[in-house]
């Protein structure tokens, strides 16, 4: 199993959350996450417009400064099949479903690792952005040098 960069994991989730909020579409589909970049990819019929993706790299922005704690939890398969999405989960992932929360912003199943808090992150930047064929595509970095001990 390939091992993911916790810091960009858990800006992955605040970028879910986020376009969510400011696009209202669902959860990245698909995504690709390394320690120096990352992308991912949102099924969306519109395109965002500049301010939209303006306001998702400051409303990250502002999550990652107010240093939210990172914890689990662990609910039943059938719980967390009212709740969320399970379609991403690995295959045999098992009848207790391991669920991430950033502070109270976002919430979702996931068996990857995280920081203990936003503040470690640094800061997050997209470094650009395309959309094609009902899909946005959102690339982007962290500038851990900025992270908050």
């Amino acid at each position: 199993m390939k091992i993911i960069d916790p810091h960009m994991h858990t800006a992955e989730h605040i970028l879910n959350q986020t376009v969510i909020r400011v696009l209202g579409c669902g959860r990245c589909f698909s995504a690709h996450i390394e320690k120096k970049k990352s992308k991912c990819d949102y099924h969306i019929a519109a395109a965002p417009t500049p301010e939209n993706i303006q306001a998702i790299e400051e409303q990250v922005n502002r999550v990652i400064k107010e240093k939210l704690a990172v914890r689990t939890m662990q609910m039943t398969r059938r719980e967390a099949a009212r709740r969320f999405d399970l379609n991403r989960l690995p295959e045999g992932t098992g009848d207790t479903i391991r669920i991430v929360m950033v502070g109270d912003y976002d919430a979702c199943p996931c068996s990857g690792d995280h920081v203990a808090h936003t503040g470690k992150l640094g800061s997050f930047r997209v470094t650009s952005w395309n959309h094609e064929d009902g899909v946005l595509r959102i690339r982007f970095k962290l500038n851990r040098a900025a992270a908050r001990a």
